[in-house]
């Protein structure tokens, strides 16, 4: 157990970019393969390097993401099992299945966020974000593009694919906030609560067994009426699996484009350079888009078990060991990109780790590319002139994090050119 293990889990480390990166800089230097002991959690290795975390992402056999998917104290874990009566889970999503469920679960809703599928959701997209501009210009000359934009934009269009009303998605918003960001005092829930938040999952749940019901009473085309009406295996799909996977659509699904779209945008503020370099070419857009992935990266890790003794760069992986991978590290690794620290709008190749790789490679990335460059296809036009108005923060969380405000000034005209 040292400081550094206790730093690399800390949640308020986080909300520090600058210090994490430096920490994560010289794990990739010094110890690339790092056996971790934090206080309260079960030991696992820090896996910092990119050609790593690909290696053992891409053999999703021998790295397996049940039972320790994501990082939990050891207080949590058993919270956990108190919760469900034995259980080490409280949901069974995608992220948390392994094959042959992952696979079978995920060709469910595949077809839905493939490019041909996407095509049709093109104009919406435009006019979608274009509403949004509209109400910044609206809003007049500052706002927290955060709270303001980000969160909203990605939420309506993951909302209007998965069914659920315009009216209720405060609430979503809400959820999801308290999901990830359960280890921030300004979005974790308000009421007293245990040290896992199970009062959030519950009325996740309560909330989509009403939906689920509606949509098998009157399907739609939407990916709610797929889930509710699905079979795996000839037999309806669980009651669990099913509340898991609208949540993972749900709150990844809008969460983590949020945190690209506000890091994109603070990453031009703090290069102005490169702000009026894709002013100037458009062109770069698609390029960029990938950049401010790359620089945002919001889901900081997963984690994945061995399930059989393994070497990786001398050191010995024991059967049953747990891994942790930085996507964060990978995706500033030096043997990978050139200048790392530098955001380069014009960036290629751009080999970034952010929508992970191998079999459980983000279901969304294409939907996430499109909602991005709509957004800023309608913004760059607009601007006169754009700035900071106050200091960004941060979300204190390990998991899935980025921006929690994100004060600017602006003038816009009125159309696009």
């Amino acid at each position: 157990m040292t400081a550094l293990d206790d730093q690399l889990v800390n949640p308020a480390t986080f909300m520090d970019e600058d210090s994490l990166h430096a920490l994560w800089a010289d794990l990739r230097r010094d110890d690339p393969v790092h056996w971790t002991e934090p206080e309260g959690f079960r030991p696992f290795w820090s896996i910092s390097k990119h050609a790593d975390i690909m290696e053992i992402e891409r053999q999703n056999e021998l790295f397996i993401n049940d039972p320790r998917t994501t990082l939990a104290t050891i207080q949590q874990e058993e919270d956990i099992k108190a919760f469900t009566g034995g259980s080490h889970i409280l949901i069974r999503s995608l992220v948390q299945m392994d094959n042959p469920d992952h696979m079978v679960f995920r060709k469910l809703t595949q077809g839905w966020f493939m490019p041909p599928n996407l095509k049709k959701l093109h104009a919406g997209l435009a006019d979608l974000a274009k509403e949004f501009v509209d109400r910044m210009e609206a809003q007049g000359e500052e706002c927290d593009f955060v709270s303001d934009v980000a969160v909203w934009y990605p939420l309506r269009v993951i909302m209007m694919i998965l069914g659920v009303p315009r009216e209720d998605e405060p609430t979503m918003l809400r959820l999801t906030q308290e999901l990830f960001g359960a280890t921030d005092a300004d979005l974790s829930r308000e009421e007293e609560k245990t040290s896992i938040d199970m009062n959030t999952i519950t009325e996740f749940f309560d909330y989509f067994t009403k939906l689920t019901e509606a949509r098998r009473a009157d399907p739609q085309d939407d990916v709610a009426s797929i889930i509710a009406n699905a079979e795996i295996n000839g037999e309806p799909i669980g009651h669990l699996e099913a509340m898991s996977y609208y949540i993972i659509v749900a709150t990844a699904g809008h969460d983590t484009t949020s945190s690209s779209i506000a890091g994109g945008l603070l990453a031009l503020l703090e290069n102005p350079d490169q702000l009026e370099q894709l002013r100037a070419n458009p062109d770069l857009l698609p390029s960029a888009i990938d950049e401010m992935i790359r620089w945002s990266t919001p889901v900081k890790h997963f984690m994945r078990t061995a399930t059989t003794d393994y070497e990786l760069r001398g050191k010995t992986i024991k059967k049953g060991d747990s891994l942790f991978l930085f996507y964060p590290s990978g995706n500033r690794d030096e043997e990978v990109f050139e200048d790392p620290f530098q955001f380069k709008i014009d960036r290629t190749p751009n080999k970034h780790l952010a929508f992970g790789y191998g079999a459980h490679v983000c279901l969304g990335q294409h939907l996430a590319k499109m909602e991005i460059k709509a957004l800023f296809d309608a913004l760059l036009p607009r601007l006169d002139s754009i700035e900071l108005a106050g200091n960004p923060t941060r979300v204190a969380a390990n998991f899935v994090s980025g921006l929690k405000h994100l004060p600017i000034r602006y003038a816009m005209s009125r159309k696009a050119a």
